[in-house]
């Protein structure tokens, strides 16, 4: 929640120390406008309108302490999500099955609603996984990566796999089809440059809503008729619509966004100095950043009711037939959108979503089958690279 927050603070920092005196109603302007991409989350855009009430409106002379003040807030609040998420996984090693012959390694920022994705991919299957939690701001984790983005997954220490989807996708090709190897299945997804609609090039994957299976493995994957294509549709869905409800919904007030910082504040137990810098400069960032989202996705003035028309609308497409939509057992569309939602969890926004939509049912079951490892198949299942 705080990764792409503290990037966007570091930069306001310097800009501000290296800025002439400033008054506070200037600082919208000096907000950096970073742009979204796919694989990252949707906490990520500038934007006006930063005079909030958490903000000074007479002039300041001291335009270099205001400077210090957003670089020492974004350090920190990233400093306590590092810390807290590497206390957290270490927290869960002990509960995680060991299956032999498989090393991977998941780069991630925790709160990243991708990220989440392939975590409750891998839990679900009862993969054991080490993670690296990604500095947001340096990056220095992934410097040996030409792809910039997260989640990245190193299998056996030498074969990267980027994207969210296409990471679950090949995964599950190697869980169905055990004869391949992992390098001669990321063939089936090749790399391509594209340009955005803003002029940017960027890399896609072919075919990574595909897995890639024969007609007799196909058959055990997907039993019912359409199937496969109703589960691209989905997961297609949840890349390109539900994670864009995210961050309107979670920032939605300024109250909701300083609820969303104290959490980090409370957990990671910050002095009362620090704390105050790392929730109210961090929470002020991030209720600016989710109207221009807003904005960019054309989400009604009451964010809310996106959300639960989309949520709702998912639910439908389960029907009251089956437990999940993959039927009786969660398939990648049940596993991506549960991976996208939880990140919520602990927030108005979730307890709201909760409360006025009819997705607890399945929710509930899809948060029993992650943790108690349902769909772990083979236990000496072993991923051979070369």
């Amino acid at each position: 929640m705080a990764a792409s927050c503290a990037r966007t603070l570091g930069k306001v920092g310097w800009h501000i120390l290296e800025s002439p005196p400033c008054r506070a109603g200037k600082i919208a302007s000096l907000i950096p406008r970073v742009p979204l991409h796919g694989s990252s989350r949707a906490y990520r855009t500038g934007g006006a309108g930063f005079r909030s009430k958490l903000l000074f409106s007479p002039p300041l002379r001291g335009g270099r302490v205001l400077g210090c003040a957003f670089l020492f807030g974004g350090g920190l609040g990233l400093y306590q999500t590092i810390k807290l998420s590497a206390q957290h996984h270490l927290a869960e090693e002990d509960v995680k099955p060991s299956v032999g012959g498989l090393k991977l390694t998941l780069y991630q920022y925790k709160t990243c609603p991708f990220c989440s994705k392939v975590r409750a991919f891998l839990d679900y299957h009862g993969l054991p996984y080490e993670i690296v939690e990604v500095n947001p701001v340096m990056r220095k984790e992934i410097k040996w990566s030409t792809y910039r983005k997260v989640p990245i997954v190193m299998v056996n220490g030498d074969v990267q796999l980027n994207d969210s989807s296409l990471i679950i996708s090949a995964l599950k090709t190697q869980l169905m089809s055990k004869d391949k190897t992992i390098s001669e299945i990321l063939r089936c997804y090749p790399e391509m440059k594209a340009v955005n609609e803003k002029g940017k090039e960027v890399i896609e994957f072919n075919n990574k809503y595909w897995v890639m299976v024969n007609e007799a493995e196909g058959q055990t994957m997907y039993p019912e008729k359409d199937s496969r294509k109703e589960e691209i549709k989905w997961r297609k869905w949840a890349d390109d619509w539900l994670v864009h409800l995210i961050s309107p919904n979670v920032y939605r007030t300024t109250g909701e966004a300083l609820a969303s910082f104290d959490y980090i504040v409370r957990e990671g137990k910050f002095g009362t100095y620090e704390g105050f810098f790392a929730k109210y400069v961090g929470a002020a960032a991030m209720f600016v950043i989710s109207k221009r989202l807003k904005s960019r996705h054309n989400l009604q003035d009451d964010v809310r009711q996106d959300l639960y028309k989309a949520v709702n609308e998912w639910v439908v497409a389960i029907g009251k037939k089956r437990k999940f939509m993959g039927g009786d057992q969660p398939n990648l569309a049940d596993l991506a959108v549960y991976g996208i939602l939880r990140v919520m969890e602990g927030l108005e926004a979730w307890d709201d979503m909760m409360e006025n939509t009819k997705v607890k049912s399945w929710y509930r079951r899809m948060e029993k089958a992650t943790e108690s490892h349902k769909g772990q198949t083979d236990p000496s299942l072993n991923i051979d690279q070369h």
